[in-house]
């Protein structure tokens, strides 16, 4: 069955970069926000709910509770026997676009599927007062929000007097796409099967390979990079670091910065936040992002200038900063180490709070993923070390250092990494996208089976999600239609099933 062509669709995606530094999240924000352009039914349509969830799902004396958001769009449902496509929230708010838009919905509408969206616990509006206190974030691990997932399910089955004729299929992009792969594998009875999208299934303390690969995506010819860009990528940060040393004045006023960068802690955040620049321009590329790889290499490799002194590559890179400034409106560059541990600490629940609290506890209970620069091979700083980044493990929530490598290797014992043998488990993921090093890219036996993957030589993180766009490469719409093809498939597998 081929699904017709999707309507003009842009998903305010709620995947998220699972990444640090604060101007990769901003990267990441402007791909999510970007405008829903056409929607396939108005918001009228669309239900929000709530519903009251354990804190702690383990501990069944223990009934304190959190209020859970929820959307669902029952458009296009065949009530009948129409499938239920439950799309998972990550570290981030969810919205109505949830079940409004996105490469999920076109199926759903095609297949008469009724979309559900829950919140990630102690993302967005689902989370109690006090929930951000430390004595408190025990409650937010992986293993819990699963559980929400669970009960969740029983919520909607109850609601919609469902049956096993409404067979379930979860969707996730990045952390919320591991979730996705993890609810088929902890709750098989529940999700008959899942699409996990650019999922990092595997822990990983000190994930050098994202750079790695960043720098691979620089060179790749194939979607506007070059060894002459990576190589100017380079050779700017070695002589931003090189400069720093002697004339950090200069440099912050070269590079627009709020404050004048007074220790080592400072000068890491200022050479973290313009990798961050470089980085979030490869992982989302051509998504929407600040710019796309091909745009960024023009202007790193750009000699047509008159000025001999503006062809160097650092002040390419300086050029690079001032574009992101202005395209996201920001009046300097923050570079306060200080400010970002006190923000870090802010325990406070307010509209429109970043999420970088939680997920930075997550990082250290549960997954690392920290983004070193340790290696020869990395093209930024060095500054950026795995124990400058784990030491606000310690300072925001008293987990120890010694303790990260046996957290990480718990929940990779938990839910079995990159090698876990769950049964209709469907892992997308794009060669340009670091986070692939960390998902499932290669097809093989499952109990007798093979893993299925759709590997997308040259895209980006989470770019199967969105809906169809007249600028998507060949590559991404045949990958769509695969993806396309296994839903369809699973649904009459379990419609054969139930025959049975």
């Amino acid at each position: 069955m081929r699904l017709s062509s999707p309507r003009c669709l842009v998903l305010l995606l709620v995947w998220n970069s699972t990444g640090a530094g604060r101007i990769l999240g901003r990267i990441k924000a402007r791909v999510r926000n970007v405008s829903l352009q056409e929607a396939t039914e108005p918001l009228r349509r669309v239900e929000e709910g709530r519903i009251h969830q354990q804190l702690d799902h383990l501990d069944r004396l223990d009934v304190s509770t959190f209020p859970q958001r929820f959307f669902v769009n029952e458009a296009f449902w065949r009530r009948a026997d129409g499938p239920v496509f439950l799309y998972i929230g990550g570290e981030g708010p969810i919205s109505e676009s949830s079940v409004l838009a996105g490469h999920h919905v076109v199926m759903a509408e095609e297949l008469g599927a009724l979309l559900v969206a829950l919140e990630h616990r102690f993302y967005g509006d689902s989370i109690n007062p006090d929930g951000l206190k430390t004595e408190n974030l025990s409650d937010l691990n992986s293993q819990q929000a699963l559980a929400d997932l669970a009960v969740f399910h029983q919520h909607i089955s109850q609601k919609f007097n469902l049956s096993r004729r409404n067979t379930w299929i979860s969707f996730g992009g990045s952390y919320a796409g591991a979730l996705s792969a993890w609810f088929r594998g902890k709750f098989p009875h529940l999700v008959y099967a899942a699409v996990a999208s650019s999922a990092p299934v595997r822990a990983k303390l000190d994930f050098s390979a994202y750079s790695r690969v960043v720098a691979s995506s620089l060179a790749n010819e194939a979607v506007g990079g070059s060894g002459k860009c990576l190589a100017a990528v380079r050779e700017a940060f070695a002589a931003a670091q090189v400069l720093m040393g002697g004339n950090a004045s200069r440099v912050a006023a070269d590079f627009g910065c709020c404050q004048m960068p007074k220790n080592l802690e400072d000068q890491m955040e200022l050479m973290q936040n313009l990798a961050d620049i470089v980085t979030g321009t490869v992982q989302y590329n051509e998504a929407g992002g600040l710019m796309s790889i091909n745009e960024l290499c023009v202007v790193m490799t750009n000699t047509s200038e008159a000025m001999a002194e503006e062809t160097r590559p650092y002040n390419r890179l300086v050029k690079l900063a001032h574009i992101y400034r202005s395209s996201s409106e920001e009046p300097c560059l923050d570079v306060s180490h200080e400010k970002t541990v006190t923000a870090l600490m802010d325990t406070a629940v307010y509209l429109g709070r970043t999420a970088e609290r939680q997920w930075t506890y997550q990082t250290c209970n549960e997954f690392g993923f920290y983004q070193t620069c340790e290696e020869a091979s990395c093209p930024f700083s060095g500054l950026v070390t795995l124990r400058s980044q784990t030491e606000l493990c310690r300072m925001l929530f008293g987990i120890s250092q010694h303790s990260l490598p046996e957290r990480v290797a718990f929940t990779n014992t938990y839910y079995g990494g990159d090698d876990a043998h769950t049964h209709r488990v469907l892992y997308v993921n794009g060669g340009v996208d670091p986070w692939k090093e960390l998902s499932v890219v290669r097809r093989r036996a499952e109990g007798g089976r093979e893993a299925q993957t759709v590997f997308i030589e040259d895209t980006a993180h989470c770019a199967d999600m969105m809906s169809q766009r007249a600028t998507d490469r060949r590559s991404l719409r045949a990958a769509r239609q695969e993806i396309e093809e296994h839903v369809v498939g699973w649904l009459k597998m379990a419609a054969q099933e139930i025959m049975v």
